[in-house]
């Protein structure tokens, strides 16, 4: 079974009035759904698959988005196992004026392939091939064999 696609998504929005709080920045929660909604449409587009959300890891809020920002919010599959997917989804803000960016979020979201019993389903697997995919595998993976052993205390 091959990937169908290891492109990243890109998700454009407008910081509205309703997305903020009282210091007119943008509500983190609002920021975490858009960036949930990459990192999946990143999982569905690499496998054709549906995908829930397992966990989020190494969420880092570097700076607020404001009221009238544009943002960019992009997911990039950076690992998988025979089931689960982890994608690097980062955030943006964008000048209209000159469509620079500038970092405000990042993190690795782990979703799980799922079929229309929600069960656990096989995917395509993820080759890194470049020093920097190779990099983020190995992220992706320390971060998801700590998430497995802390369940195993858990359950213990």
């Amino acid at each position: 079974m091959e990937p169908y696609s290891t492109e990243p998504v890109a998700l454009i929005e407008e910081v509205f009035p309703q997305d903020t709080n009282a210091y007119n920045t943008l509500f983190g929660g609002r920021l975490l759904s858009l960036m949930d909604k990459a990192g999946g449409i990143a999982c569905a587009k690499f496998a054709h698959r549906e995908f829930v959300t397992i966990s989020i890891d190494t969420l880092t809020f570097i700076a607020p988005a404001r009221q009238g920002d544009l943002l960019e919010v992009t997911g990039q599959i950076v690992y998988t196992s025979s089931r689960t997917a982890c994608t690097k989804v980062t955030a943006y803000t964008m000048s209209k004026a000159t469509w620079e960016k500038s970092i405000i979020c990042e993190g690795y979201f782990f979703f799980v392939a799922i079929d229309s019993m929600m069960q656990a389903i096989p995917i395509p697997q993820f080759t890194p091939e470049s020093a920097e995919e190779k990099e983020e595998w190995e992220k992706a993976k320390a971060i998801r064999d700590n998430m497995l052993a802390q369940k195993a205390k858990r359950d213990a």
